[in-house]
């Protein structure tokens, strides 16, 4: 049955959690409260998704292996790096199924998911188009007509208004169906005739860098890797990696690193039973031995808090909304 929902986020861990489907690995680069807004909507055959949020940050996304995905951004504001390449807002961009890629944003930002399977995808293009439907190439930056995109996000904008203010009539099947349906015209209609923006190889290369730098840093995120061994298990040289994580990250692998495992032992942490379990032993089981005293100020500099304070907290809400809890 179709539904929908909003919620507000405070912590970056619950904000991560309610999309933890999508496996995003989320990385705050920036001080000061969070704060961030989510709002979905699931139609019979299609989940629309808006984020808001009002800090830069890192993000690493891991999509589900069952949908693909159309993005968009609806703000003003400085353009987010989708995959190390600037998403202007007169663009989308198409990720296939299961696609790995890393998001940067440099200030507040909006982004757009339109989400469906591959298959209804194929099924509408060749129902509109009386022809087989040949998707865009994954991962690819589109630009369509203004008239095109304009149409589709005033249709994803009209969708989510309703999941703020009258969440009743999206479960009112005819109100569902026909914005579905206006909604699947101006979706394949887009990626049917935008242009496609030209992408360098290079670019996908270091893009492939990057998916095997997260690879290798998830295996060792119990440990503190030199910046040696780091690209001696990637295959690439010191210099390279460098490049591509200014690229992409806006910052040093070792920097990247060191925050990715301070957001470990957070979790852990908020995870932990504080009767039992102590800032020591987590730190420890992360590689933050010899870190000594220093462990405490890197923590308080990212978090905003002593790890103390993080342990004593009660669990994350681990939050699920049904837009990725039904993908098929």
């Amino acid at each position: 049955m179709p539904g929908s929902g909003t919620r507000t986020f405070f912590d970056p861990d619950d904000y991560q959690a309610g999309l933890r489907q999508s496996q995003i690995d989320l990385v705050v680069t920036c001080g000061g409260a969070f704060q961030a807004r989510l709002t979905w909507v699931e139609l019979d055959q299609l989940y629309l998704l808006r984020c808001q949020e009002e800090h830069s940050r890192i993000a690493y996304l891991s999509l589900p292996p069952a949908l693909a995905f159309v993005a968009f951004r609806t703000d003003p504001g400085p353009p987010p790096l989708w995959a190390g390449r600037e998403l202007q807002s007169k663009d989308l961009v198409f990720h296939s199924p299961g696609a790995r890629l890393h998001q940067r944003t440099m200030g507040p930002c909006i982004w757009n998911l339109i989400a469906l399977t591959s298959a209804d995808l194929d099924e509408f293009g060749r129902t509109l188009f009386e022809q087989e439907f040949a998707p865009p190439i994954a991962g690819g930056i589109l630009r369509p007509s203004g008239r095109d995109l304009g149409c589709l996000q005033r249709l994803h904008a009209a969708a989510c208004r309703l999941a703020e203010t009258r969440p009743q009539a999206l479960t009112h099947r005819e109100v569902a169906r026909s914005l579905q349906q206006d909604l699947i015209l101006a979706l394949v209609t887009c990626l049917t005739t935008a242009a496609v923006r030209d992408e360098a190889a290079a670019q996908k290369l270091h893009a492939r860098i990057m998916i095997r730098f997260e690879e290798v840093l998830l295996a060792h995120l119990h440990r503190a890797l030199r910046l040696r061994e780091l690209c001696e298990l990637i295959g690439v040289s010191d210099r390279t990696l460098q490049s591509c994580c200014a690229e992409f990250l806006g910052i040093s692998p070792s920097r990247y690193m060191l925050l990715r495992r301070l957001k470990a032992v957070r979790i852990a942490l908020r995870d932990a039973d504080a009767t039992t379990a102590s800032v020591a032993e987590i730190a420890n089981e992360y590689g933050f031995a010899r870190f000594g005293g220093r462990f405490a100020a890197a923590y308080l500099a990212a978090f905003g808090e002593p790890p103390s304070v993080t342990l004593r907290r009660a669990p994350g809400s681990r939050f699920l909304p049904p837009i990725f809890a039904n993908s098929r």
